[in-house]
C-alpha cells in the first residue's frame, strides 16, 4: 500500500461527493491521512465516511494493519493543491512569501506558477504558503 494506490482507490469516490484530494500522507507506522477538500462548499462527516469506507473496501485493515484519519483541509492549513487556490478566488487570503514579509489580500488569480493579489502577480517560487485569512473581529 502507497500513496499513490490510495489516491487512485478514493478518486471515483472523491469525484462523486464534488470532492478533491489535498494530499495522503503515509508513516512507517501506516498511519494514513487522507485531507480532502469541496470544490463546492463544505467537507461534512458523509464526505469523509464516504472516503474511510472507499478505502477500508480497498484495503483489507487485517492485513494492511494500518490506521486512517479522513478529515478536511480545514482554514489554518496553507494551500497545497491549485484546486484550493481557485476555491479561494476573490477571498482575503494571508500570504507569507520566502523572503519573510507577509501580506493580507483578496486572491484575484491563481495558476500553477503564480498568484495574484492587490492587482500584481508573485511566482510560487517567491511564496512560501496561502492559507485562507480569519478575521475575528
Amino acid at each position: 500500500m502507497d500513496k499513490i494506490a490510495i489516491a487512485k482507490a478514493i478518486e471515483g469516490t472523491l469525484e462523486q461527493r464534488g470532492c478533491f484530494l489535498v494530499e495522503v500522507s503515509l508513516n512507517a507506522y501506516n498511519d494514513i491521512e487522507i485531507i480532502i477538500e469541496k470544490a463546492d462548499g463544505a467537507v461534512d462527516w458523509d464526505d469523509c465516511a464516504a472516503v474511510d469506507r472507499t478505502v477500508h473496501e480497498a484495503f483489507n485493515q487485517d492485513d494492511e494493519d494500518y490506521s486512517l484519519t479522513v478529515s478536511s483541509a480545514g482554514l489554518d492549513r496553507p494551500f497545497k493543491v491549485l484546486p484550493q487556490y481557485l476555491k479561494a478566488l476573490g477571498t482575503l487570503v494571508e500570504v507569507k512569501f520566502r523572503d519573510g514579509k507577509k501580506k493580507v489580500a483578496k486572491l484575484e488569480a491563481a495558476g500553477e506558477d503564480s498568484i495574484t493579489i492587490d492587482d500584481e502577480a508573485f511566482p510560487m517560487a517567491e511564496v512560501f504558503s496561502v492559507k485562507p485569512h480569519i478575521d475575528f473581529k
